[in-house]
């Protein structure tokens, strides 16, 4: 390659490094007070990369070409010893020797013919040999390792020319062609081969530096566009969302790849999506629960208010007000514990179940007169719940259970049309535990509620709904040791409670 073309190229790929060093991103500046980003760390690995595999390629090219030029320097000398055989008697006049080793650029050529060895071109002055080189057949070893040995030397020989004192000579030695001998030598000086070289290896030098800058490149940009500016994109989201998770807007809106960064950008959407709704969730609830505080602080003082005429009408002498004033009054002391309970709920969870053996239908009835069951015409009540059946639990903690589940099966049914149906408690013991199915036939729990059955204000089976019922119930229930689920059925819901025994 021409001295001008190697220095316009080498001038345009200075240009394009220019380009490239000026194509940043608007997290360029960041990135350069944090450290190296990664477009410039993949920049600087590509081209470090490209670069080791132009010195592995330019090593055995630099090898090669040395090859090429001592076994070109044999043609010359071989036409020349051709011309001097054909001189009269085999003698060539000096004047011709000068001649014909100055043309052949050699300083003397031996050639061995019918086992004869024979100084064809003496040299003009003799000078001691530093190396010899044998590029015969012959001298090739075999064998693959040996054959691998001899490409590490041909390249260590290579190498040594550029490493080598000046003023070498050396010798060559090669099979001549058109049945010239046996075999040609030469006498030849290294430093014509040594300049050849050089110039060899900056032409290869500056066309490498072309093709590692283009390579690097292209490489660049097509990475960087890829996967460098999809992950600075999700870093970038992230780091944004990090500073206001309930900020929907904040959300990372997928591309349509299909490939893993699209899958990336997708889950960390949703997972975003689920994050912000939680915490809103959360926020609300906190809200939520302190104007229940607020609330129940009040409530608290009116039902005790209550609890007192309550008892005063316990001392009157109608037979009416005998039968329903001790349900009032138990009713009332339920409510004023329970707005104790949630004013503690603020502070702390919910309070260890006092647990003791107690008989299960009388707990059951009590449930049905709380909530004015059976209903004459629209709701039936049913219990199968023996007498001496008697479950280790607490007694208003587990009323509370059954209250709220028998609530959600009256206002289910209530929503359909007709508002009639029937409620079923069932109950039986199983070893060491008991089961209690509350069941109606009303219109059942849809599928979409299923999935967040028991979740607060996500669960809730009726328009309107809050889903506490049923999240309060899971929770009293776990506190006992106990399981509840919701057992499939043809029509309408049942709700299964088991209640394990303690351990004495």
């Amino acid at each position: 390659m021409p001295r001008d073309t190697i220095g316009e190229a080498l001038e345009w790929s200075g240009r394009l490094w220019q380009r490239v060093k000026t194509i940043r991103s608007p997290l360029a500046a960041t990135a350069e007070r944090r450290g190296i980003g990664l477009s410039a760390k993949l920049l600087l690995l590509t081209l470090t990369f490209v670069m080791l595999a132009e010195v592995l390629i330019f090593v055995p090219s630099v090898a090669n070409f040395r090859i090429t030029w001592l076994t070109d320097r044999l043609t010359g000398p071989q036409l020349a010893a051709l011309a001097a055989d054909a001189g009269p008697g085999g003698v060539v006049p000096d004047q011709l020797r000068m001649e014909l080793l100055r043309t052949a650029q050699v300083r003397a050529v031996a050639l061995k013919r019918s086992n004869e060895r024979r100084l064809v071109l003496p040299p003009d002055i003799a000078s001691p040999i530093d190396d010899t080189y044998d590029f015969r057949a012959s001298a090739r070893p075999r064998g693959m390792w040996n054959e691998l040995g001899l490409r590490l030397r041909l390249i260590w020989d290579a190498l040594s020319v550029f490493m080598a004192r000046e003023g070498r000579i050396i010798r060559v030695i090669g099979e001549p062609g058109m049945g010239a001998g046996d075999f040609i030598e030469v006498v030849l000086p290294e430093a014509p081969l040594r300049a050849a070289m050089f110039r060899y290896g900056l032409n290869v030098m500056g066309l490498s530096v072309i093709i590692s800058v283009i390579t690097a490149a292209l490489v660049y940009f097509a990475l960087n566009g890829l996967l460098v500016q999809p992950m600075m994109r999700i870093t970038r989201n992230m780091l944004r969302f990090s500073q206001n998770p309930e900020d929907a807007s904040r959300i990372i809106v997928p591309s349509q790849r299909q490939d893993e960064i699209g899958t990336a950008e997708r889950e960390l959407a949703h997972m975003q999506e689920e994050l912000t709704q939680t915490l809103q969730q959360k926020s609300r609830l906190a809200a939520l629960g302190l104007a229940v505080s607020k609330i129940n602080h009040d409530l608290r003082n009116m039902l005790a208010n209550a609890q007192l005429i309550s008892d005063r009408l316990s001392s009157l002498p109608d037979p009416a007000v005998q039968r329903f004033a001790p349900k009032l009054i138990a009713s009332l002391g339920r409510a004023i514990t329970l707005a104790d309970s949630t004013l503690k709920f603020g502070r702390a969870e919910e309070a260890a179940p006092r647990r003791e053996p107690l008989p299960l239908r009388p707990l059951v009835d009590e449930v049905g007169d709380g909530l004015s069951l059976p209903r004459e015409g629209a709701i039936d009540w049913t219990i199968e719940v023996s007498d001496d059946l008697r479950v280790d639990a607490d007694r208003d903690q587990l009323y509370r259970v059954l209250s709220n589940l028998t609530r959600n099966a009256m206002q289910a049914i209530e929503q359909q049309d007709p508002g009639k149906g029937h409620i079923r408690v069932i109950a039986r013991r199983n070893g060491k535990s008991v089961t209690i199915e509350v069941s109606d036939d009303g219109p059942g729990v849809p599928e979409k509620a299923r999935v967040h059955l028991f979740q607060p204000f996500q669960g809730s089976a009726r328009k309107g709904g809050t889903g506490l019922g049923l999240a309060v119930a899971q929770e009293l229930v776990t506190a006992h040791g106990g399981t509840i689920r919701l057992r499939d059925t043809p029509k309408g819901a049942a709700f299964e409670i088991d209640i394990p025994d303690r351990d004495h």
